[in-house]
């Protein structure tokens, strides 16, 4: 019997590590019973498909105890209300759109959020203690070498033409729905370089920034995660994506405020002593300062590159800020968005129920949508078969779930925050780099939140479960030393 244990949770482990390898495809072409409409297709779900019963089945046949996070209350009455949305939406019945009727989207959306409560509540039950944790840890790590390798091909193939681009291209599409971006901007093994920048920014610079931050380490290789840190920057710079950066930086700032400032206090006096000291010390600190000039300088000239970039600091002959968002290229989200809070306006309680908001959009653009935007005018083409979606997860949730769904979902991410900051209780190193790649990787969800509108993709939920289901293993570990 023991043996058959053994076992089993061996297999789990197996299981865990290949959903953690595949993380950043995220739309995995061979799935079946799916449309070319679908492109969020997570690989990781096809291991956490196999695993999610078996833990189910062992914790029934009382072989292994799982993590009951607090975590969960929220995050169920966000579900009993999302039902309770969807079921209220039946009566209003609106009329179908382009193919689309309300019950087919239900049914999608509905899949795509228990695709997410897959992806977080497997994330708690595998990570119980440090141990659990550094195996999380290096399997990502593993997931994000592939993906940096991946990302350098493309490199080399759009900068350094050594390899034909056809023949890269049939590589990618052997995995991927998508062909290589033709702007020569770096996708990695996700779908576009929006997807690869908030991957980076939710899921793995959290965990290389707070092991630069806090000085641990999950190898015996100590220059590992500051390398892996310095190539993941690189690559969100190489895709281009303004959102990602924003992100990243945003995040990362924030982070190093609210968690470091003893070594924000040790920098700025090491620097301020340089000036007291010999002439050498007061060049190197000069040095210093000239480099980070330097470095920001070149950022923003690599940036300057493109286009789209370059609008966001052009302000000639605009007069508000809908013309800005429309020269940024930022237009078709904003009428997307503005559309689907006509639906929240209707049914500021109950939402249109998960899923229909895009039902909605289409016949409350706003008008300088009409005339401004290329994109709308595509999408308005009476051949065009696509279902318009709100680009913003908060707007989606107002507009789908109405105000009370929206509060749940806020509930239930502040209960995790408030999970994450509890380990700082344990004063161990590997418990405060845990907290430090949290804090990082939520408020880099939350950010990120603001330019997707998928319940399904995978790194607004994996970081978040794994730091939960350790608060939840603190918790009762401390229960039960009080006994």
């Amino acid at each position: 019997m023991k043996n058959s244990v053994f076992s089993v949770a061996n297999i789990s482990h197996i299981l865990w590590a290949a959903a953690l390898l595949t993380l950043p495809v995220t739309s995995f072409r061979w799935f079946p019973f799916l449309g070319e409409s679908t492109l969020v297709r997570p690989l990781s779900l096809y291991p956490l498909a196999i695993l999610f019963p078996l833990l189910l089945i062992q914790a029934w046949r009382k072989k292994i105890t799982l993590n009951w996070a607090g975590a969960l209350i929220p995050l169920g009455a966000f579900v009993l209300l999302v039902f309770a949305a969807t079921s209220f939406g039946v009566l209003t019945d609106p009329l179908p759109l382009r193919g689309q009727t309300y019950d087919g989207r239900a049914v999608r959306a509905l899949a795509t959020l228990l695709i997410g409560l897959v992806f977080f509540i497997c994330s708690v039950w595998m990570n119980r203690d440090e141990k659990d944790f550094r195996f999380s840890v290096k399997w990502i790590l593993a997931g994000l070498c592939l993906d940096i390798a991946w990302s350098g091909l493309q490199a080399v193939t759009f900068y350094a033409h050594l390899l034909p681009r056809e023949m890269v291209t049939h590589w990618q599409l052997a995995f991927s729905m998508r062909e290589l971006v033709r702007t020569n901007r770096i996708s990695g093994l996700a779908y576009e370089p929006a997807w690869l920048a908030g991957q980076l920014a939710t899921t793995f610079i959290p965990l290389l920034f707070a092991a630069v931050l806090t000085n641990f380490r999950i190898t015996r290789l100590k220059w590992l995660e500051p390398v892996l840190l310095a190539l993941c920057v690189l690559v969100v710079f190489a895709t281009y994506s303004r959102g990602g950066l924003l992100t990243t930086f945003a995040a990362a700032g924030l982070t190093f405020l609210l968690l470091g400032r003893g070594i924000i206090r040790a920098l700025w006096n090491w620097f301020i002593g340089g000036f007291r000291s010999r002439t050498m010390d007061l060049l190197f600190r000069i040095g210093i300062v000239v480099v980070v000039i330097g470095v920001i300088a070149g950022a923003f000239l690599f940036l300057n590159q493109k286009a789209f970039f370059r609008r966001m600091w052009q302000f000639t002959n605009i007069t508000n800020l809908t013309e800005y968002m429309v020269n940024i290229n930022a237009g078709a989200r904003s009428a997307y968005s503005t559309g689907a809070l006509a639906a929240f306006q209707k049914y500021p309680w109950t939402g249109t129920g998960l899923g229909a908001s895009g039902f909605y959009i289409y016949q409350n653009l706003p008008d300088w949508a009409m005339t401004t935007v290329p994109e709308i005018a595509k999408q308005l083409d009476p051949t065009n078969r696509l279902y318009p979606n709100p680009k913003n997860l908060y707007v989606r949730l107002l507009a789908e779930t109405g105000l009370i769904g929206f509060f749940l979902f806020l509930a239930f991410q502040f209960y995790v925050l408030g999970d994450m900051l509890s380990l700082l209780m344990r004063r161990e190193t590997w418990a405060r780099f845990a907290v430090v790649a949290g804090v990082f990787a939520w408020l880099a969800v939350a950010f990120y939140n603001f330019t997707q509108d998928s319940l399904a993709t995978p790194n607004i939920w994996i970081i978040p479960g794994i730091l939960v289901g350790l608060s939840a293993a603190v918790a009762e570990d401390g229960d039960q030393s009080r006994i």
